[in-house]
């Protein structure tokens, strides 16, 4: 089994920055990939940014130059730098490990962007 638990998330007014943080335990060093999506009231969930085993990142156009996935091998973590918030970027953010035959997601974490 494999737990995530997000972190991070807050009001914060246009322009800020913010840190998300996804913690993982259990059996994860199989995953292939982390991604953190989001998903507003009333819209579907999307993808934000994903990054490979290998490192490799792969960004949503709407964030790309803005946001940034990361991973700390050490602490079995992943983390979404954010900086020029946008109001649009209002959502909850989850994120998830895809072990490509199950992907596991954590509860979320809220980000509003608002002034």
């Amino acid at each position: 089994q494999v737990q995530l638990v997000e972190s991070g998330g807050d009001l914060v007014q246009p322009g800020g920055s913010l840190r998300l943080s996804c913690a993982a335990s259990g059996s994860i060093w199989s995953a292939e990939a982390m991604g953190w999506y989001r998903q507003a009231p009333g819209k579907e969930r999307d993808l934000v940014a994903t990054i490979t085993r290998l490192g490799k990142t792969n960004y949503a156009d709407s964030v790309k130059g803005r946001f940034t996935i990361s991973r700390d091998i050490t602490k079995n973590t992943v983390y979404l730098q954010m900086n020029s918030l946008k109001p649009e970027d209002t959502a909850a953010y989850y994120c998830n490990y895809d072990f490509g035959i199950k992907i596991y997601w954590g509860q979320g974490t809220q980000v509003t962007v608002s002034s």
